[in-house]
């Protein structure tokens, strides 16, 4: 594996963590800070940039700036009708430049997946085991709020999990053909 992918993988992982924060506090507060988007995208440009400049090539950046902007102007119109928060829409945009174009799809399976078990959770807290846990969830519930940072966050760290474990994968079945060579 070569030294700026093991760069780029890095950044990337540094982002789980902050990725966890932004959906405990999203769902403890039903708020997303912009210093914590603005912290995913600054480490989803600069693993972007590692692999842009190890592949020779820019589409992924390229592709990453596409979605990010195109999913900034498709959900504006959702938080101008307070459907969705100004902190998800921030947070769903930054999301394109840390996953990188290449994820994107296993990032929108994985976010299809985590936002219908959310949003069965709120609206059928019946299913929970804890009895306060169930009535704060129903208390998001009558307030019509839905913390969908959770399954963002929840989506790009499965995906950056996926990828951490297939360039490991890559490396190693690699390195295990050349020492049979």
């Amino acid at each position: 594996m070569s030294l700026l992918l093991a760069a780029s993988l890095l950044l990337r992982a540094v982002a789980i963590p902050l990725l966890a924060r932004v959906a405990w506090l999203d769902f403890t507060t039903q708020k997303i800070s912009n210093r914590d988007v603005l912290l995913l995208l600054c480490l989803g440009l600069g693993a972007l940039q590692l692999v842009s400049v190890l592949t020779g090539s820019w589409w992924d950046m390229g592709l990453s700036a596409l979605g990010g902007l195109l999913l900034l102007v498709v959900l504006f119109p959702f938080w101008i009708l307070r459907k969705v928060g100004a902190g998800d829409v921030k947070l769903m945009a930054a999301m394109p430049f840390l996953i990188g174009g290449d994820g994107l799809v296993v990032f929108t399976v994985f976010l299809l997946v985590f936002a219908v078990a959310i949003v069965v959770l709120v609206k059928n807290p019946f299913v929970l085991p804890a009895g306060a846990f169930r009535l704060y969830v129903q208390h998001m519930d009558r307030k019509g709020v839905v913390p969908f940072g959770v399954p963002i966050s929840a989506a790009a760290i499965c995906t950056i999990a996926l990828e951490i474990y297939h360039a490991i994968l890559v490396a190693t079945s690699s390195g295990i053909l050349e020492q049979l060579n």
